[in-house]
């Protein structure tokens, strides 16, 4: 997993995993969670990877947008 840039200091998104039709989110060192094309729709995901990257935003954006919308509970 990608160290998530954290931009803004506050972000309780640690890491990220960009896959094909998906993300994991890596959460406060605890929990990583797959969001997939098939739980949180195609453009959401999309959105996600581009935040991930841009390491901003991330938290926010899941909190506001995509909620409970994941695929399952990686760890």
């Amino acid at each position: 997993m990608k160290t998530y840039g954290n931009l803004s200091g506050t972000s309780g998104v640690t890491a990220y995993e960009i896959e094909d039709e998906g993300i994991l989110v890596e959460f406060n060192r605890d929990k990583i969670y797959r969001y997939t094309y098939t739980s949180a729709g195609r453009g959401a995901v999309e959105m996600m990877k581009t935040l991930a990257q841009q390491g901003r935003g991330l938290s926010t954006y899941i909190s506001r947008n995509v909620k409970e919308r994941y695929e399952e509970i990686v760890k």
